[in-house]
């Protein structure tokens, strides 16, 4: 671990002991449902990040109620985590639970339109401001639409991302993520990223580098990184981004499924960008699979023309089974229409706030060079000194062995946090006190870590 985190080392390798102890004694039913689990599933669990994202077994859960579940062994958790921002809206939105009542009664799959579709796609039109929308199961369905679109419509074929970005798990949007040096994903062809171009976020000199060929369908990315902590923009960035992009005939694709929790229109509300294309997922769907990206006119009627630029007939690669299900998108519509309102998004971001507030005091009192990201509902730790503006420079940061031991810390307190890559976030379901119980946990950690319990 880096001297630089401020702790001792040898005292986080005997609390990740000591809690890993604790753990193991507090969650029997959910250590054995593992164990069975091995026998028929990898890993033992149904999808390999509920155990690769956390140093300790996952909890098996029974149940969750607003910001709150439990787990196979009776221990009641907040939830922070969110479902990686998927439950945004709480656990068991009313709304949403009466309306997927009501719609599994009447049928939840005709692989057919329903009405509710349209009130969906009108309130996304209106929220970011682009007219036209298209449904996928999830976001990384969603981005890899979006990217054949941008390719059909401008006739290139090169991408540009900025590393660390994360766009979901499709081959080339896995590359983007990776970037030089960083993490490997198995399973990739060699051809997965040959025409995909990768730079270094908040790095101007190198966008108008890339640009200036005039060769790439799209540029894409979050309007801020959220899978490296958070990695804010440069004051300046999206203006020259969206400037170089224009100059260039080359898209614009905004990834906002993490971001969308900022306000009812995403960053793209907040920061007033002019995105061509903006990708969504996770919480419009109030728990339920849904990914969706929008687009302008103009990429509307692309989408609709039946040939290449070239004048080579075809059909747009888009669509499946089971996107835009009825159930899905009676979901999505009590979601958008009454829970995630404007009074909701600021509660939560107020709340964001208080818990960012909360954080720095403890951190000031114990006298670490530890620094507080800020994403209006979402917070979280660096433990360096600097807020990182690059993904190179949030790797250098990183502490693992003290992050692994803060979760586990946590959890040993009943507050679940987000996964390793993320932060804490509070959902419109959250309240003071659940913000004051995680300060609490959090203070105990950092007591315990630096000998001043």
């Amino acid at each position: 671990m880096d001297e630089r985190a401020g702790v001792d080392p040898r005292r986080v390798d005997e609390l990740w002991r000591r809690e890993s102890e604790r753990y193991a004694r507090e969650h029997p039913r959910c250590f054995r449902l593992r164990e069975r689990a091995r026998t028929s599933m990898p890993h033992g669990v149904p999808m390999l990040w509920m155990a690769s994202y956390f140093a300790h077994p996952p909890v098996w859960i029974d149940e969750g109620r607003g910001a709150h579940f439990t787990c196979a062994d009776g221990r009641r958790f907040l939830d922070t985590n969110v479902g990686d921002k998927s439950t945004f809206c709480g656990i068991d939105p009313e709304p949403v639970v009466r309306a997927v009542q009501q719609r599994v009664a009447a049928g939840a799959q005709f692989m057919l339109p329903t009405e509710d579709a349209i009130a969906v796609a009108e309130e996304l039109a209106r929220r970011w401001r682009l007219p036209s929308w298209q449904f996928t199961l999830s976001a990384s369905q969603a981005n890899t639409e979006a990217l054949r679109l941008a390719r059909h419509a401008t006739g290139r074929y090169r991408l540009l991302s900025f590393t660390g970005n994360y766009g979901g798990h499709g081959d080339e949007m896995l590359t983007a993520f990776a970037g030089e040096g960083r993490l490997s994903y198995l399973g990739l062809a060699p051809s997965a990223g040959r025409d995909l171009d990768v730079i270094p976020f908040n790095d101007l000199d190198a966008l108008e580098r890339a640009l200036a060929g005039g060769d790439y369908a799209c540029v894409f990315t979050e309007p801020a990184l959220t899978n490296e902590g958070v990695v804010l923009p440069d004051p300046g960035f999206h203006e020259a981004l969206r400037s170089l992009t224009r100059d260039a005939g080359t898209l614009l694709v905004f990834d906002e499924t993490h971001t969308l929790i900022c306000a009812p229109g995403g960053l793209t509300e907040r920061w007033a960008l002019e995105p061509d294309m903006v990708v969504v997922g996770k919480a419009i769907g109030g728990g339920l699979p849904l990914g969706a990206y929008g687009m302008t006119a103009e990429l509307a009627a692309a989408f609709e023309r039946g040939e290449s630029l070239a004048g080579e007939p075809g059909e747009l690669a888009t669509g499946g089974t089971l996107f835009a299900n009825a159930l899905s998108m009676a979901a999505a519509r009590a979601a958008l229409e009454e829970v995630l309102t404007p009074p909701a998004y600021e509660h939560a971001a107020s709340l964001g706030a208080e818990l960012a507030d909360g954080l720095e005091a403890v951190v000031r009192e114990a006298g670490l060079p530890w620094r507080v990201q800020r994403l209006w509902p979402r917070s979280g730790i660096t433990f360096s000194d600097r807020l990182a503006r690059s993904a190179a420079e949030a790797d250098a940061d990183e502490q693992p062995e003290l992050n692994a031991a803060l979760r586990l810390h946590l959890a040993n307190r009943g507050v679940w946090e987000a996964i390793s890559t993320a932060g804490p976030a509070m959902s419109v379901a959250a309240t003071r006190d659940d913000v004051a119980a995680y300060v609490a946990a959090f203070g105990e950690f950092v007591a315990d870590v630096t000998g001043t319990d």
